[in-house]
């Protein structure tokens, strides 16, 4: 899985496509006993043995429900069984990326100043995280003020005034991602 910097909720990874082009579902795999049969849908267990249908290409594939057009091959005498995970999944990762970056071009964009000050204070709680963490819980202690006091008003008036889907596009993130940052804004309100 791939997490998104700025991208709220657009976690990627590998997907895969049979040699009909269409999308397996998950692959269940009997531990032996127990009612429960887990279900995987990582690449590497598409093997085409057991139950298993084979997979013959890869692609990026993101919980927002985007996929890339661009499918790339398996060599599947390349995957070792052991550690699937040294296979080159470069292309599907670069694709998802590139659908992210796409998502953070269509963010509102932060004033100079405030986007200034924001990395100032990253910069500042990194050097204290190690060295004096009680200072870094402080400033991070000042900051949960400053979003329970901001965000809440905040997010009533852009839930009044924007469609669910046009606050999602406008903070980079999917709609169920923004909605529960949201919910955690009004939570944190005093009454």
């Amino acid at each position: 899985m791939w997490e998104p910097d700025g991208a709220e909720g657009h976690v990627g990874k590998v997907g895969v496509l049979l040699q009909d082009g269409t999308v397996p579902g998950p692959v269940y795999i009997d531990m032996g006993s127990g009612g429960h049969v887990p279900s995987f849908t990582d690449w590497w267990v598409y093997t085409g043995k057991g139950r298993a249908p084979l997979a013959e290409r890869m692609r990026a594939v993101c919980a927002c429900g985007w996929y890339s057009e661009t499918a790339y091959p398996i060599d599947w005498t390349q995957v070792s069984r052991r550690e699937p995970h040294l296979y080159d999944t470069s292309g599907p990762e670069k694709d998802w990326e590139n659908h992210t970056r796409q998502v953070t071009a269509r963010t509102v964009p932060l004033p100079e100043d405030a986007a200034r000050l924001l990395s100032q204070l990253r910069e500042r709680l990194d050097e204290l995280e190690d060295d004096d963490p009680l200072t870094a819980l402080r400033i991070v202690g000042e900051l949960d003020a400053v979003v329970d006091m901001n965000g809440s008003c905040a997010a009533r008036l852009a839930t009044s005034r924007y469609t669910d889907e046009e606050i999602a596009v406008a903070l980079g993130g999917t709609e169920k991602a923004v909605a529960a940052r949201l919910r955690r804004y009004d939570s944190r309100r005093s009454y």
